[in-house]
């Protein structure tokens, strides 16, 4: 009985995906893959990495936009005859398996792990040499900017597969790579995929099942023949900031230093801060700058500020800003008026979501952006999008919380600061308060 294991193991790429082989095989460190959806792209993948985890030692990462979607198409899928993905990896070839954090040692040393973007620093400080950006137009992608200069430094490869999402950081990057000859692209749609025997993968009356089942017509344009624009419909502020790249608002857009500055602030979930940098030109709004950042405290924000050197007028914070800091026993604005002395603290007023998305809406005609400074706002604002309902083939009416909802809902509350400015500052709010229970205490009379 022969010991010989031939990788891919279980798995023979169909002619489409053949290329993609071919260019990583032949050097090629950089790769874009737009497939439509049933067309593979996971399962030939991830047979590329396991193959390329045992032609050089090392860390290989296989990248979801969150890890719950990468344990549930990677490590716990099944494909459509039955066959495990991670059978992929022949037993022999498997030293030791770790589900917690979906690694799987092997027994040349290689380690292959799944991992969600979604929790991007846990990527900091380690060595990959090889990795797959999965469904990459719906990652965060600051998860490849943290691994690209690790890949520059040691010579490893990437490749990023998706469906298009609208115009977004996917879309910028195939554009990018079809006329960069160190990079090896392909766009594959369901009349250019096909079987070992030449039948299409997805035939028309596949299509026109989906249809009868509800589909979209903007949703299978988008899902089936890989359009970068017609599903539109499901992105809050996508139409909007096409308008503005045309009609030049999304540009060089320098800041007046004789002017004052505002700030519009959103502490999100999880320690995530993102924070608009504006000031007013007559009618228009300049947005000049743009900052983000995860597990931070206020203090380090203040100091990030300090940094800019600009002149602050005022700090405008969401109504939840009144909560209690973990641990110290005090509320996030009585920690924002100590560190920002000599500027106003203003308490934004509470609107409803769509409220607010519509005052959003309202403002942009008015605003330029700084195209440098706020390339993560800017990416964030083209992915805010509402969540799709598979089974009823259909838009929810609340967004997505991903790595785009703080930057949007930042910019959700300086709309609402521009639209509807009833702030309230920490002071004079705090001042009131106290007359009052001084006044209850002791008679006094209000004027």
């Amino acid at each position: 009985m022969s010991d010989i294991i031939t990788l891919p193991y279980q798995f023979r790429p169909r002619p489409y995906q053949l290329d993609l082989f071919k260019a990583i095989d032949n050097g090629y460190k950089r790769a874009i893959v737009v497939y439509h959806r049933r067309a593979g792209k996971d399962k030939a993948l991830f047979n590329l990495l396991v193959k390329k985890a045992f032609e050089r030692v090392g860390v290989y990462y296989y990248l979801f936009p969150e890890f719950a979607q990468g344990k549930r198409v990677i490590w716990d899928g099944i494909d459509g005859s039955g066959f495990k993905f991670m059978d992929h990896i022949p037993d022999k070839l498997v030293h030791r398996k770790n589900g917690t954090d979906m690694k799987v040692e092997l027994a040349n040393g290689s380690v292959i792990q799944i991992i969600g973007t979604d929790k991007f620093n846990k990527v900091r400080g380690a060595n990959p040499v090889g990795c797959v950006f999965s469904e990459f137009a719906f990652q965060n992608p600051k998860g490849w900017n943290i691994i690209r200069p690790i890949l520059r430094e040691n010579g490893g490869w990437a490749a990023f597969n998706s469906t298009p999402n609208g115009k977004n950081h996917f879309y910028d990057m195939y554009n990018m790579a079809v006329t960069n000859p160190n990079w090896f692209s392909q766009f594959v749609t369901i009349d250019d995929s096909t079987n070992f025997d030449g039948s299409r993968i997805m035939t028309e009356e596949d299509i026109q099942e989906e249809r009868d089942s509800g589909m979209s017509e903007e949703m299978i344009q988008q899902e089936f023949f890989c359009s970068w624009v017609a599903n539109s419909q499901g992105f809050y502020y996508l139409s909007y900031l096409e308008q503005a790249q045309e009609e030049g608002r999304i540009t060089n857009c320098p800041w007046s230093p004789s002017d004052t500055v505002e700030t519009w602030w959103d502490i999100g979930a999880g320690d995530k801060t993102s924070i608009w940098f504006t000031q007013t030109m007559g009618k228009q709004v300049h947005v000049i700058d743009f900052l983000e950042n995860t597990g931070k405290g206020l203090e380090f924000y203040a100091k990030e500020l300090q940094k800019k050197n600009y002149v602050y007028r005022s700090h405008n914070f969401p109504h939840d800003i009144r909560h209690i800091e973990f641990g110290s026993g005090r509320t996030r604005i009585e920690v924002a008026e100590e560190l920002f002395k000599g500027s106003r603290i203003n308490i934004l007023k509470k609107i409803g979501r769509e409220d607010g998305i519509n005052a959003a809406r309202m403002i942009f005609p008015q605003v330029i952006f700084d195209k440098r400074k706020c390339i993560v706002g800017l990416d964030a604002l083209r992915n805010y999008h509402r969540e799709y309902d598979e089974r009823k083939q259909e838009y929810k009416e609340s967004p997505v919380h991903d790595w785009a909802s703080d930057a949007a809902d930042a910019f959700r509350y300086m709309a609402i600061g521009i639209t509807m400015p009833h702030t309230r500052s920490f002071k004079s709010e705090f001042m009131k308060k106290a007359v009052r229970v001084n006044s209850t205490k002791n008679n006094w009379m209000m004027a």
